[in-house]
């Protein structure tokens, strides 16, 4: 397509430059943590294509070279191409190519833009195409941040929330169904819930990482394999899995795993799936520690920050508000990748790039989210006992626990009479003579309703 001024520190050539010209349109490159993966997959191509006889050991060892240092970071300032770009990343993956052939030359002694001793389609590119590479890149990249950054952030929130339970095993408080009084728990009950929501997040993440194992690399332009040796997809796969300590494998059937992203739209489930429970603990969180008097003020949350130009004093729950934010962001960026996944057409799906970004962008937002948020509110959580205990007396549905002994109708009766009068349920059923004062005392007790067998219930119900 003719010369095209580069400038003069840049690794990229002329192609890059073109697709920078030709699309500026967010400002936004792609991820870090893509263009790391991709560096990767080039290092094993690279690696694959010597150990099968189609590239020097000296060129093998350069373009190695020149890969792993853009899969350290080195060179990522040398990656402009806008997330909007051509489908299929085809821009991105000439980037890759052009800046290791350049480092190479660097390397070697000669001009950039010389082409020697490496060419970057001949020699980088061997064996491959934009639409195998690409979406390998994008299973790979991805594999490895939620295995490094989404995992262990939501098992070290899922460690302090069951810190906190233990913690809060002795308190009792009340329950809520449908925002309204129920019968009463442990706050360290209530907590083992958020805990073991977040432990199943992190399972999920695991199971996403799983989903990511099949890579379309081996299948070129359209799938079939042109211009590429039988043996090479298998070795490239072998050698990203010692790698990264992630298992790796041909796609078992190399049409689909170029023209669909169904697998990157399972991951897009999973982790809006992760972004629910946040959401759900998050709000929980905030939700108990609202007052600090004219709330429910079961828990006393951290104080990070001042809450108000106006009001002196006054302090938010803003981790909460941050995790819930990430969440539903996350929820629209897998929305949108649900869409893009049901937008490929014949052999290709052509949205990888934004694909790409939501995903790396959720997985980002949901690790950075959920490792502050325990850091910065779950670890300095405190309960006012004294407040669960004073809910709980308060409590109505106490009553709940006099079913097996004077019935439900009777007892809703003795919660009406209550509710009307402001008396206890106590003082009621003593007056009524329907049950001895030991009895009731111990039947009313709210620790044993925590328990199975506690009280011996007829019908469950809401």
């Amino acid at each position: 397509m003719g010369e095209l001024p580069v400038p003069v520190d840049a690794l990229y050539g002329a192609s890059t430059e073109r697709a920078v010209q030709n699309f500026p349109i967010s400002g936004r490159p792609m991820p870090e943590a893509f263009i790391r993966g991709l560096g990767l997959v080039k290092f094993a191509c690279a690696r694959a294509n010597e150990e099968l006889g189609l590239l020097t050991p000296d060129k093998s060892r350069l373009i190695q070279q020149a890969a792993r240092e853009i899969a350290e970071g080195r060179h990522t300032g040398h990656f402009p191409v806008d997330v909007f770009q051509t489908g299929s990343g085809t821009s991105t993956n000439t980037n890759a190519n052009e800046v290791i052939a350049n480092r190479v030359s660097q390397l070697a002694g000669q001009p950039i833009g010389s082409r020697k001793p490496v060419h970057p389609n001949d020699d980088v590119n061997l064996g491959q195409s934009s639409n195998d590479v690409i979406p390998a890149t994008l299973h790979v990249s991805l594999a490895v941040a939620l295995h490094t950054q989404l995992v262990p952030a939501l098992e070290l929130l899922a460690a302090t929330l069951e810190k906190k339970s233990a913690e809060f095993s002795g308190i009792v408080k009340i329950g809520r169904t449908h925002l309204m009084d129920a019968t009463p728990l442990t706050l360290g009950q209530e907590f083992s819930g958020y805990a073991a929501q977040v432990r199943k997040g992190a399972a999920r993440a695991r199971r996403a990482v799983s989903a990511l194992g099949e890579l379309a690399v081996g299948g070129t332009a359209v799938g079939t394999g042109l211009n590429t040796h039988p043996a090479f997809a298998s070795a490239v796969c072998r050698i990203l899995s010692t790698e990264t300590g992630l298992e790796f494998r041909e796609a078992g059937n190399h049409f689909e795993a170029q023209a669909a992203r169904d697998d990157c739209v399972e991951v897009a489930g999973q982790l809006a799936t992760i972004a629910a429970s946040l959401i759900k603990v998050a709000n929980d969180v905030r939700l108990l520690g609202s007052g600090p008097r004219a709330g429910l003020a079961e828990l006393r949350l951290p104080a990070t920050q001042p809450g108000s130009s106006i009001m002196p004093g006054k302090v938010n729950p803003v981790m909460s508000e941050m995790l819930v934010q990430v969440g539903l962001y996350t929820q629209g960026l897998a929305q949108t990748v649900v869409m893009a996944g049901s937008g490929g057409h014949f052999e290709l799906n052509a949205t990888l790039p934004l694909i790409a970004h939501c995903l790396h962008e959720a997985v980002h937002c949901l690790a950075s989210g959920a490792r502050v948020f325990a850091e910065k509110c779950v670890a300095g959580l405190e309960a006012d006992a004294a407040r669960c205990r004073e809910l709980v007396d308060r409590s109505l549905m106490l009553v709940t626990a006099l079913n097996p002994h004077i019935g439900y109708d009777q007892s809703a009766i003795i919660a009406k009479e209550a509710l009307a009068t402001g008396r206890t349920l106590r003082a009621i059923v003593l007056e009524k003579k329907l049950m001895d004062a030991a009895t009731l005392d111990r039947v009313l007790e709210p620790l044993g309703m925590t328990k199975p067998g506690g009280s011996t219930l007829g019908a469950g119900g809401s």
